[in-house]
């Protein structure tokens, strides 16, 4: 099992794997959840898919197990910034606008990471190992890009399985029903952990 960092800088070093991560977000999102997202060629994406972000794969013989997107809060494409700044400015109609207590940050130490998933082929006894090695390739290169803090919407849950494997999470907002899950916006600290 293999980790990677994809930017729009070095996909050319490692063949079909983005184009492979894409359509393990397809089947992920759009056939397994069915969630109604943009979509071409058995791949998912969307608008904060650019050379601004980075995506961690989890990978094994070509076979997406896992993946992450880090986008920076810092960029703009046209009326976009970041998922879930855009979601708080009214921008996208699937995220209520009230996801965060505050206003959403806009710092180049601060990244977002969105489009976490794990396949729902990996079985159930492997899904820990994959799950661990796409949370510590998305910390180092979170931190590697700059970043003392992550912020993501994921399951309500997520803060107390963060913390079994070592992450410092807060919640910033409120627990919502999205899409039929219950989710909210936590962020990870990385300065308390840099070693």
């Amino acid at each position: 099992m293999q980790t990677t960092t994809l930017s729009f800088a070095n996909l050319h070093n490692h063949g079909d794997l983005f184009a492979n991560m894409l359509r393990a977000r397809h089947e992920t999102f759009i056939q397994h959840a069915k969630w109604d997202l943009p979509q071409a060629d058995g791949m998912e994406y969307d608008q904060y898919d650019t050379p601004a972000s980075r995506w961690i794969a989890v990978h094994e013989f070509g076979d997406v197990l896992a993946g992450i997107r880090l986008t920076p809060t810092t960029t703009k494409c046209g009326i976009y910034s970041y998922m879930i700044r855009d979601a708080q400015r009214g921008l996208l109609d699937s995220i209520p606008t009230d996801l965060l207590f505050e206003e959403a940050p806009v710092a180049p130490h601060v990244w977002e990471s969105s489009r976490i998933f794990v396949s729902p082929r990996v079985p159930a006894k492997q899904r820990m190992r994959v799950q661990m090695s796409l949370i510590s390739e998305m910390t180092n290169s979170a931190r590697e890009l700059g970043a003392t803090s992550v912020i993501c919407l994921i399951p309500e849950n997520g803060n107390r399985w963060g913390r079994r494997v070592g992450l410092d999470i807060d919640v910033i907002g409120p627990v919502m029903d999205i899409g039929g899950a219950r989710n909210a916006c936590m962020r990870i600290n990385l300065i308390n952990k840099l070693h």
